[in-house]
């Protein structure tokens, strides 16, 4: 069985890899901020799920620390095969661009408080690109959800919520779109890029831009009452190109089809 190195192991997604990593028989290390064991044991298989999200603006320092800094310890100093980088395919917000591809070029404003995230994802991915070289690769994740408690997001929040409530009103848009991954395809992607030894920079997502009014509508098939607090324009938002997951692994399921599947089965409802 293989070796793995989890940072971040209790994170939204490090702690499901962990589990499944383990489930499989697999001996997983998951490091706690400070261990200095980090830099001295064989780490093996790396896969890197430390980071901030929601606040990272209240939190610039500690969102340095986290996507860059421990990351360029890890590759100067520590002793491992392989690492997966985590980054975000919001880095494709700012393109304008209708596709979002792993190999296009970004744009990113320093005098722009929201790209504090997108730097610091930005530059850790320089970092495994530019000196780990055929060690390393990027997974860029879009909107990871999950129903289990206390997942966090807005599909998983919604979703949790219409596990007691068949009724009640959002506070979005209904234009708001995004591209949406079941932590499960997370998890599943991951393990593909690390067991491959993967190089370079692959979308993690579904490769489908789906709005909040789409998603209010398989609910309501499914018997829910959802509505949204504001009518929206449809939002443009660049699809995220996942011809490389595929040929990796495969394509990860809609978020239509999960939600659909989830009501029914959870719920009872025909």
């Amino acid at each position: 069985m293989a070796l793995y190195t989890v940072i971040g192991a209790s994170g939204f997604v490090g702690t499901r890899l962990v589990a499944a990593l383990r489930q499989d028989g697999h001996q997983v290390y998951t490091p706690q901020r400070g261990d200095i064991e980090l830099f001295s044991r064989e780490l093996g298989q790396v896969i890197y799920c430390a980071g901030l999200t929601a606040d990272y603006a209240a939190r610039p320092f500690d969102t340095v620390e986290a996507h860059v800094r421990l990351l360029s310890r890890i590759l100067q100093e520590a002793h491992f095969s392989h690492l997966i980088y985590l980054s975000s395919t919001r880095l494709y917000d700012s393109s304008g661009a209708e596709r979002g591809k792993e190999d296009s070029d970004l744009v990113l404003n320093p005098a722009n408080p929201r790209h504090l995230y997108d730097l610091s994802k930005a530059l850790g991915e320089n970092l495994c690109l530019t000196v780990a070289g055929t060690r390393a690769a990027i997974a860029r994740l879009s909107c990871v959800y999950d129903w289990a408690p206390c997942a966090p997001g807005f599909l998983s929040e919604w979703l949790q919520r219409a596990a007691v409530e068949k009724r009640f009103c959002l506070d979005s848009g209904t234009g708001v779109v995004r591209d949406y991954i079941h932590l499960d395809d997370v998890v599943a992607s991951l393990r593909a890029l690390s067991d491959g030894a993967v190089t370079g920079i692959v979308n993690v997502a579904s490769g489908e831009n789906v709005s909040n009014a789409e998603l209010v509508g398989v609910f309501a098939r499914n018997g829910w009452d959802i509505s949204l607090s504001r009518e929206t324009a449809p939002q443009r938002a660049a699809r995220c190109d996942v011809a490389r997951l595929a040929s990796i692994w495969k394509q990860p399921r809609l978020v239509r089809d999960v939600v659909q599947s989830y009501l029914k089965e959870h719920h009872g409802i025909a």
